[in-house]
Order: C-alpha cells, then structure tokens, then sequence
C-alpha cells in the first residue's frame, strides 16, 4: 500500500507558526521566555525558583528539536519582559488566528520535521491505525520494551512499535499535543487532540496513566467529519428495522438501547437522530463525550469538573422546547426519572443502558427506583444489540460443521466458513455488522410491567410474541457466511464449551 501523507504539503511559513504556537503555549504554561535562539540551541529564561528544570527542557526540546539552554531569572525581570514580548505575540499573530488557541487544529499536526525519529514513527503509527480502521491506539512501556496495540473492529492487535529509546519521546509527545501537564507522570491525564490524516480531520482523545515502567498512552479515535448513520446499514432485519422506525415516529416515549461499552450503541442512537432531523423539530442531546458532530442537533457534554451531569443537563434541556432528547446513558436513579418524565410528557427520549438483553434492562429500571406503571406509560422500545466481525469476502474458507442449531437445541450439518487473513485484511475479518435482539412494547408486555413481572415471564410473553434472541440473530449471519460461529461465541459468550 502506498505510504500517503499526513496532509498537503504546506508552505514552509505554516511550519513556522506551528513550532511558533506551540512553543508560546508551553512558554505561557511554564511562566517562561524565549531569549533568542539560532540554528541548534534555544536561549530560554525561567523563573528562579522553577524546580523541575529538566522536564522543561525536555518539553521544549520535544517541540522544537533544539538544545536548550536554561537562565534563572527573578520574578520581576521575567515580568518586564514577558509584558515587552505579549505586544510583539500580538503583532505577530493577527493574521493568523488560528494560532491562538492551544487546542487549535494545525498547531498538533504531525509534520514538525525537527524531532525526526519521534516524529516519523508517530506519523507512520497514525496512517496505519486509520488505514486499518483502529478505534484505540495503546502505548504501552515496559521494563525492556515499548508495545503499540490497536484495537481494530473491537480486538486489540500488536502493531510494530517505535524502539524501546523512544519510549519517552513518543509519550512527552504525544501528551504535548494533547495539551497534557508533560511534566506531572504521578496521575492520570486526560486531553485532545486534533491532526490531518488522510484529508481527513480526526479528533483524538488523550489519556495517560502511570503503570509500573513509565506512562501508558492511550488514542481514542474519533471521526471530526459527517458520517454515514442511515438506519439500514446497522445490520437490521427488516422486521427490527420497522420496530424501530415505528418507534421513532411517535412523538412522545422512551427508546432504549443497551449493551456493553463497545457495542455500537451510541451509533444506533445518533442513526435515529439522523433519522428524525428535520427543520421542524428541536433535537437535542447530552452526552460524555460528543463522540459523532451531526450537524443540526444541538449537541452538549457533560463536564464533572463544573458539575455539569447528565441530570443536570437533562433538566435545563427540557426549557429548550425540545421535540427530541438524546441521553447519552442512563446512570442514575435521578436520570432515569427525569428522563421517563419526559417521556410522558410530550417529547420523544433516546437513551442507552448496560444491560446484557431487552427483558434484563426492564427490570434494571426497576431497580433504579422506576415503577412499573411509569415504565410501561412512557418505553415503546427496547433494542439490545453486539457488533460481531464480518468474515473478510476474499479470503475466506469454507468449513461443514455440526453444530447446535434454533432454542429448541437441535443440532444439524451447517456450511460454515472460517477466516484465513490476506493483504486486504490481515486478520481474516473486515469490518463489523450489529446483531440485534428487539422488544416492542406491547399492551401485553405493558399489563405484566404493571404486574411487577419477574425477567423469565417478560422473556416468556417476549417469546410468545416472536421474539429472536441475539444468539439467534447471530446464527443467521453464521449461516449467511457474513460471520463465523467462533465470532459470534466471542461476542455473545454462548457456546464457548461447546
């Protein structure tokens, strides 16, 4: 595959007002000034008192891959000149506002070409974690090695790493871009970043945590671009398709989706929200963190550092005239009731629960403190769903097996098919598809709800209605080929001794 470039190749004054931000941010961060510099060595002055030298160094030395050279300097000089400078900044950068901010786009771009060795393996890391549709990219030190993983259609897979030297290089870097305190390594971190792959922008979320032989880094991967979410694509039957379009059409109710973090819930969501963006209704939602912009939604996120909950959110959101609420997840005993109060009462809520099947999440509300009269006034869905990988069309092999087959347990000759891996996939599997598992809300499972039914009598009356379980839907992608029967145990966890 051919090694494509990060971005456009840009006019070398951009490279210049890169290295300019960024070296200002940390300068304004560490209460520190540059004095001149040349074509190897920095001239900084610090603070007198400044007592971890040596990560500002290194700070310093990671942006502009110069030697620095470090002067004390007492408050007062430093002020003078740091007061001289901030009119010359200001000068400096009026055409270009986009410097500014620390949190600017291009300004974490990697196409600094000074650190070189950091810099190059950081680029080439990138390109394939977005070649090879990665989520996550983990960098992990240990005591005589560095390791990269990447979790590639929900499995984490080892990648070829930088060299065990540039451990700390690539982790002072990458928390650089993230906007991350380069010189606190006790606690964990949190930030983002935003770079150019591609010509495509990616948002990526930064966390860093210490673990026994250096900090671990972890990229969360977010796409900063319109996405393609239409309903149909999700994997649906036709059958759940039309449940949950007959769902979104009315205009007051509970929608649930639920299942383990990593399940696709979220993206279920936001295709429903897709789904029902119109001029005509007001479309909100609070979530943690925005992870898909959707253009026309009025999108927030919660923030715990100012107490900003999803409750609270949720309650300012219902002075907004909202026609729609999306609420990232349900957490709370006080949400829960917020959000099945406005359910009854005129507007349409979207919501996510972790439970591990559609009759599970009834009772779960229960126990939250939700009375079964409210739940059975306000859900009209509930949708449990995994994402399974999709057998690779190109490489994969046929296989006849007996196995277990349909809820009355029996067992017939199947024509399986096994994952072999090629250069178009590398692992046998490319890409994902949802299996779902739907309960309509019918007068039937409403009275039971009222009754205080137990989970096997919901499941029952569920049964009775015509219910697939999501083993079942798993086995007819099984059947199909688009999935393979070691797959679909992995993700549901059934037949794993068999």
């Amino acid at each position: 595959m051919s090694d494509m470039p990060l971005r456009p190749e840009s006019p070398p004054d951009n490279d210049r007002l890169q290295s300019e931000a960024s070296l200002e941010a940390l300068c304004q961060r560490y209460k520190a000034v540059v004095l001149h510099r040349d074509n190897q060595t920095l001239h900084v002055a610090c603070h007198e008192t400044e007592a971890d030298t040596d990560a500002l160094s290194n700070v310093l030395r990671f942006t502009t891959g110069l030697k620095v050279q470090l002067e004390r300097w007492p408050q007062t000089r430093l002020e003078q000149v740091m007061e001289q400078g901030n009119s010359e900044i200001k000068k400096k950068t009026a055409a270009d506002e986009s410097w500014s901010s620390a949190q600017s786009d291009e300004n974490n771009e990697l196409n600094n070409q000074s650190d070189a060795p950091v810099i190059n393996s950081l680029n080439q890391i990138l390109r394939q974690a977005i070649t090879r549709r990665a989520s996550d990219i983990h960098f992990e030190p240990y005591e005589h090695s560095f390791r990269v993983r990447m979790r590639i259609d929900g499995v984490l897979q080892e990648v070829p790493g930088p060299e065990f030297s540039m451990a700390a290089g690539v982790c002072a870097r990458l928390k650089i871009m993230g906007q991350l305190n380069v010189a606190e390594r006790r606690l964990p971190q949190d930030g983002q970043l935003s770079v150019m792959l591609q010509n495509q922008r990616y948002s990526m979320r930064v966390s860093s945590l210490p673990t026994l032989h250096g900090e671990k880094i972890v990229l969360r991967i977010l796409h900063m671009t319109q996405q393609d979410l239409s309903m149909p694509q999700l994997g649906f039957t036709p059958r759940d398709l039309d449940y949950f379009k007959a769902a979104l059409k009315h205009p007051q109710g509970l929608i649930l989706v639920t299942g383990p973090t990593g399940s696709g819930k979220t993206v279920t969501l936001y295709s429903g929200l897709r789904h029902l963006n119109a001029i005509s209704r007001n479309i909100c939602s609070v979530e943690d963190p925005i992870e898909i912009p959707v253009s026309g939604i009025n999108q927030t996120q919660i923030n715990s550092k100012t107490d900003l909950s999803f409750a609270s959110v949720l309650r300012a959101l219902l002075r907004q005239d909202p026609d729609v609420i999306m609420v990232g997840e349900i957490r709370d005993k006080e949400t829960a009731e917020i959000a099945v109060k406005a359910a009854q009462t005129g507007h349409l809520v979207l919501s996510t629960l972790h439970t591990n099947s559609t009759c599970e999440t009834l009772t779960r509300l229960r126990q939250m403190g939700i009375e079964g009269f409210h739940i059975a006034a306000s859900l009209r869905l509930v949708i449990a769903q995994r994402l399974v990988r999709k057998l690779c069309p190109h490489c994969r092999k046929p296989h006849v097996s007996l196995v277990e087959k349909g809820a009355d347990g029996s067992s017939g000759h199947m024509q399986l098919w096994l994952p072999a891996g090629c250069h178009q996939c590398f692992s046998g599997y490319y890409g994902r598809t949802g299996i779902y598992e739907t309960l309509n809300i019918t007068p039937g499972l409403q009275q039971a709800l009222v009754a205080e039914a137990s989970v096997n009598e919901l499941s029952k009356i569920a049964r009775e209605q015509g219910q697939k379980t999501l083993q079942e839907a798993g086995m007819a992608l099984v059947e199909q080929g688009i999935t393979s029967l070691e797959e679909l145990y992995r993700v549901t966890g059934e037949g794993a001794d068999t």
